[in-house]
């Protein structure tokens, strides 16, 4: 069993169940969806999404046309269409559109699992960018921005956020943090953490609306 997501764009209903079926038989999570809407954008912003399985032949849109607006918002997540489309030139086109893989309709499904595993395999080991909410950090200038602004940051809370959104929604106690971000440092005191984090909430947060990091009583923190 793994943590990874997969989220799916497919328009024909047995298909989807199929791919849905296979991949969470094969330990995956998938969300699916049937057509491009409002309910899907929300599933980008809120969870962390692993790999995009898309079909291009949607209801009023290409699967190519959707992937180059979220690429433009910022999401950086691999994606594979599994489509139709199965000439040369739309074959083509689909790598030009950011296409980790390209799967033609009819498919083997124990050829469409090792594509899956290849490409969630070979983007977990670099990702560029990371995408919460409206929080974007960049691996290639190391920076974080809200709503394209960059937040100003000291080393150590960008450690800290860093640190948080690779573990969104995952409870992580002081004494973890202490030894993940503060590593060798000589201030290794549980109070300290309390200080960064009072620091950083202030600075990506200012007037407490968004609640991004919650503190749980006795035990940690919650970044979501």
């Amino acid at each position: 069993m793994n943590d990874k997501l997969i989220l799916i764009v497919e328009d024909e209903e047995d298909i989807l169940e199929l791919l849905e079926y296979t991949l969470q038989k094969e330990g995956y999570e998938t969300i699916g969806f049937l057509s491009v809407n409002k309910s899907l954008e929300k599933v980008l912003e809120e969870e962390k999404i692993d790999l995009i399985l898309m079909d291009r032949n949607l209801p009023g849109i290409d699967g190519t046309e959707f992937i180059s607006k979220i690429k433009q918002k910022g999401y950086n997540y691999p994606v594979i269409y599994l489509t139709a489309k199965d000439k040369d030139e739309d074959i083509l086109e689909g790598f030009k559109s950011h296409a980790d893989d390209y799967i033609t309709k009819p498919f083997k499904i124990q050829e469409l699992l090792a594509r899956v595993n290849a490409v969630i395999k070979r983007s977990s080991k670099d990702v560029d960018v990371l995408k919460v909410k409206d929080i974007t950090y960049k691996a290639s200038n190391k920076k974080f921005y809200i709503e394209s602004e960059e937040i100003e940051l000291t080393h150590l809370e960008h450690d800290l956020l860093l640190e948080f959104i690779k573990n969104r929604d995952i409870l992580m106690t002081r004494e973890h943090l202490l030894e993940t971000v503060w590593e060798d440092s000589y201030d290794k005191k549980l109070k300290t953490v309390n200080v960064a984090i009072k620091r950083l909430k202030a600075k990506i947060d200012p007037d407490n609306s968004k609640e991004y990091i919650k503190s749980v009583r006795g035990e940690g923190y919650l970044f979501c």
